[in-house]
């Protein structure tokens, strides 16, 4: 039986379903997730974006040349970011019906971390990009 993850927006106007296990789960600390997100990091999951279905009216938007951002138009929730150069798509985890699923790794970009964020988890950290 193959993993699945479903989630959407919090209207439910924009619904998601992932089949297989994600590529990775990490939280970013960056400025640009910050500013998307309306928190201090984006906790999300990447797939292979062949592995994740889309559905309803989202939009998007550029958060730098190669990454685009999508969102509900109704609630304004964020629920997915992908690089489609790369054939990445990652959803939030705060999106996901069952946020229990997440299970992160690592942290990234914590050069841009929150100072008043302390971080106890024992994850591993990177203070940019994590090594290739």
């Amino acid at each position: 039986m193959s993993m699945q993850y479903e989630g959407g927006c919090m209207c439910g106007a924009v619904r998601y379903v992932a089949v297989g296990a994600p590529v990775n789960e990490r939280i970013c600390h960056c400025h640009s997730c910050q500013k998307a997100i309306g928190a201090a990091f984006n906790a999300r999951l990447m797939f292979r974006a062949e592995a994740v279905s889309l559905s309803g009216p989202f939009k998007t938007a550029n958060s730098s040349p190669n990454v685009q951002r999508g969102f509900c138009p109704e609630c304004g929730t964020t629920v997915f970011s992908g690089r489609e150069s790369a054939g990445v798509l990652a959803v939030t985890s705060g999106s996901l019906d069952d946020p229990e699923q997440f299970r992160p790794t690592m942290h990234i970009w914590i050069s841009s971390r929150q100072p008043w964020l302390k971080l106890d988890d024992g994850l591993p950290r990177f203070s940019e990009a994590a090594p290739a």
